[in-house]
């Protein structure tokens, strides 16, 4: 196992390097930062040149990265063009979009991994239609939609929740929206479980337990659930970064300033020492994700051991 744990280290630094470099380059020529800092009024030659050599700019784009890597791992993501830390902006930031995250990755687990069991043991039957129909109605719904429906719904016109989430953004205040964030995902969870689920039932070590005489509870955790839940966790660990990063929608409808937000007033104002910077610990936070989700195979099927 450890041997794995430091070959799989080594794997990532190489993916670290060209992910990082992928998205430097992607922001670098989205469009002229010094123009989105002057606002409305172009810059005067003499003002965009200092500005330029002030945030590194007037360097070579290869200069620029390998600057920018050697100053990360000194813990240093730069400096936003309104004069603020970018770790300034991630220790507000992460920590409500992590919040955010752990109500969603919840209701994956809970709702998603419940309805695919449920489905699964009863295949064919009306309740495994109904689920069916009800998460390709949910997959094809885009997510703007779902959140500004339930926002109107109930925050506007009910008045269960409020509209806008304030800056404390506790977990009281994020359930409707991790459920808005966590919409598609969750019905993939269920779909995925269902199926995983309906095939390892005619499995022969299942037809073995039930043979022995076990009770049907513990054929269906100890034996059917553990070998079917593989495909789901690692669908489930790799949604984590995704959930993170993909929240600018779910963040915008529900005014929650978290990685999204920033995220999306960094491209909005060309800020590329914002966008760099939060996209480079979302690479980090996939890559450990990832990392988390094979170690935790051997967990779940004992069959499973690492060279």
């Amino acid at each position: 196992m450890g041997r794995y744990v430091a070959r799989r280290l080594l794997q990532m630094i190489p993916v670290f390097i060209g992910a990082t470099l992928l998205i430097f380059l992607m922001v670098n020529v989205m469009g002229d930062p010094i123009a989105g800092l002057c606002g409305d009024k172009q810059c005067d030659a003499a003002t965009a040149a200092q500005l330029k050599k002030e945030f590194g700019l007037d360097k070579p784009v290869w200069q620029q990265y390998l600057t920018y890597m050697g100053n990360v791992f000194t813990g240093d993501f730069g400096t936003a063009f309104n004069g603020q830390k970018v770790t300034e902006l991630m220790s507000t930031a992460f920590p409500v979009t992590i919040r955010l995250t752990v109500v969603a990755i919840v209701f994956e687990i809970v709702i998603g991994i419940s309805l695919g069991v449920v489905t699964g043991l009863r295949r064919g039957r009306p309740v495994d239609t109904s689920v069916l129909l009800l998460t390709l109605v949910v997959i094809s719904i885009p997510t703007f939609v779902t959140g500004l429906l339930l926002q109107l719904l109930l925050g506007v016109e009910w008045g269960w929740i409020k509209p806008s989430v304030s800056t404390d953004a506790t977990f009281s205040e994020l359930i409707v929206p991790g459920l808005v964030l966590a919409s598609v995902s969750l019905a993939y969870v269920t779909r995925l479980t269902r199926t995983s689920i309906a095939e390892n039932r005619r499995s022969d070590y299942v037809r073995t337990a039930v043979a022995k005489g076990l009770p049907r509870r513990r054929v269906i955790t100890r034996h059917l659930l553990r070998n079917s839940l593989i495909p789901v966790v690692t669908f489930i660990g790799t949604d984590i970064g995704a959930l993170m990063g993909g929240a600018i929608v779910t963040e915008r409808i529900f005014n929650i300033h978290g990685v999204g937000y920033q995220l999306y007033q960094g491209i909005l104002r060309q800020n590329t020492q914002t966008v760099v910077g939060f996209v480079t610990v979302l690479v980090l936070v996939f890559l450990v994700a990832n990392l988390l989700v094979d170690l935790l195979y051997a967990v779940l099927d004992p069959r499973i051991r690492y060279a």
